[in-house]
C-alpha cells in the first residue's frame, strides 16, 4: 500500500531519520508529506513508534479533476467496499490549493456521495447508520490533481494521552519530539528546560531516553476497519514494551517561574510514566544553576506574540546569562523573538518551523565536545 506521513514544516529531516530507524527504505518528502509503502503491519509500526510524524495516511488514489463530475467519478472508482462497512462513520477532511474546485465544503459533499453510492452498489446496502468505525477521508486538491486518503491514525499522533492540561502556548508533542531528535541529547547527557510550561519537552526527552513508543497505549482508527485482522497491532505493542530501556539515565531537569505550570507538568509526567526521571523546580531562569559539566538545554521560552506583554529583552538577557554559566552545554530553543540572537550571539545553526501557526526559529548553540563519549 502507498502510505503518506504528513509532517509539520521544518521537521521533515527528523521524521525521515525516524523512518529510516524503523527499517523503511526510500521515503521522499513531497509538499509536506513523506511517501513510503507497506502493509498493515507497517501501518501499525508507524502509528505506534513515530514520534514526530503527524498521522499515517493510506493513499487510495490520485487523479485529475477540475469539475465535480470528474471528482465524483474518480472517488467512485476507488475500492471503498474493501475498507468500509455500511456502518462506517465517514468524515471528510478537505483542502484545495490553486484548483478550480476551490469550494472545499461542496467538494467534500461530492466525495461522500460518491463513497456512499459505491458502497450501496457493491455491498447491496440500503441503510448507512454511521454508528460504526470512524473513517476520516482526506481530499487534497493541488492544481486540479486530487489525492484521496484514509487516515489510519484517527486522532493525531501528537495526542500521546498524557497531556490533559495545556498552558497558554503549548508546544505540540510531535514538534517537541522533532526538536529533541535534532539535538545532541542522548540518555547519557543531562537535559534541562528552564521554561518547561506544561512539561512537553522534558517528558518527550524522557520518553526518548527510555525508548518508550509514544503510541504504545493508545488506539488507532485502522484497528476497527473490517479489512484489518483483529489484534494485528498487539505484537507490535509487545515489541515496543520489550524494547524499552530500564537502566539509569542522566538527570532531566525542568523548571518554570509559575508554580501552577510546574504542578501541571508534574502531573503530565506522572501520566506519561516518566515522573521518576524528571526533577521539577519552581525557579526563575536567572537563578538557573546546574552542576553537571556537559548537557543539553532545550526550551520553548516566551516570545511575546503568543503570551502578551513581557519584558522580553530582560528575559532573554537573563536566559543568555544562565546559559553562559554552562560553557560546555549545547542549547536548542524555539522562538519568534527577533532580539534572541542579540542576547545570545549568532546561532551556530538556525532552522524555521511553526508553533501554533506562528513562524519561529529553532536556534542552536553548540557547546564544547565532551572529553569522552557521553
Amino acid at each position: 500500500m502507498d502510505l503518506l506521513i504528513p509532517v509539520a514544516s521544518g521537521i521533515e529531516a527528523a521524521v525521515k531519520r525516524e523512518i529510516e530507524r524503523l527499517s523503511f527504505g526510500h521515503a521522499p518528502a513531497i509538499r509536506g508529506r513523506i511517501a513510503l509503502s507497506g502493509g498493515w503491519e507497517e501501518v501499525a509500526k508507524l502509528n505506534i513508534f513515530l514520534r514526530a510524524g503527524e498521522r499515517v495516511l493510506l493513499l487510495l488514489g490520485a487523479f485529475r479533476a477540475d469539475t465535480f463530475d470528474a471528482l465524483f467519478e474518480g472517488v467512485f472508482s476507488l475500492p471503498w467496499e474493501e475498507f468500509l462497512s455500511p456502518h462506517a462513520n465517514i468524515l471528510i477532511d478537505g483542502k484545495s490549493t490553486k484548483s478550480k474546485l476551490a469550494a472545499v465544503k461542496a467538494a467534500g459533499g461530492v466525495v461522500k456521495k460518491a463513497i456512499l453510492t459505491r458502497l450501496r452498489e457493491k455491498l447491496h446496502a440500503r441503510i448507512f447508520d454511521e454508528r460504526g468505525e470512524r473513517a476520516i477521508v482526506g481530499v487534497s486538491i493541488f492544481e486540479d490533481e486530487v489525492q484521496i486518503t484514509l487516515d489510519t491514525s484517527g486522532d493525531g499522533l501528537h495526542k500521546r494521552g498524557y497531556r490533559v492540561f495545556t498552558g497558554e502556548a503549548p508546544l505540540r508533542e510531535t514538534t517537541a519530539a522533532a526538536i529533541i531528535e535534532d539535538s545532541l541529547y542522548r540518555r547519557e547527557k543531562t537535559f534541562a528546560d528552564p521554561f518547561c510550561g506544561s512539561g512537553t519537552l522534558p517528558i518527550e526527552a524522557a520518553l526518548y531516553a527510555r525508548n518508550i513508543a509514544p503510541g504504545r497505549d493508545r488506539a488507532f482508527d485502522f484497528e476497527r476497519w473490517k479489512c484489518v485482522p483483529a489484534k494485528l497491532a498487539s505484537p507490535m505493542r509487545e515489541a515496543a514494551r520489550e524494547g524499552e530501556y530500564r537502566g539509569p539515565i542522566a538527570p532531566i531537569y525542568a523548571s518554570d517561574l509559575s508554580p501552577k505550570a510546574v504542578e501541571i507538568a508534574g502531573e503530565h509526567a506522572r501520566r506519561a510514566g516518566v515522573s521518576a526521571d524528571i526533577s521539577f523546580f519552581v525557579k526563575d531562569v536567572k537563578d538557573l544553576a546546574l552542576s553537571e559539566r556537559y548537557g543539553v538545554l532545550v526550551s520553548n521560552p516566551p516570545y511575546g506574540e503568543r503570551l502578551g506583554s513581557f519584558d522580553l529583552p530582560a528575559l532573554y538577557k537573563n536566559f543568555s546569562a544562565a546559559f553562559r554559566r554552562l560553557p560546555d552545554w549545547s542549547a536548542y530553543f524555539i522562538t519568534s523573538y527577533q532580539g534572541a540572537e542579540r542576547a545570545f550571539g549568532r546561532a551556530d545553526r538556525r532552522r524555521y518551523l511553526y508553533n501554533a501557526n506562528l513562524k519561529c526559529s529553532l536556534l542552536t548553540y553548540f557547546g564544547k565536545k565532551p572529553d569522552k563519549d557521553i
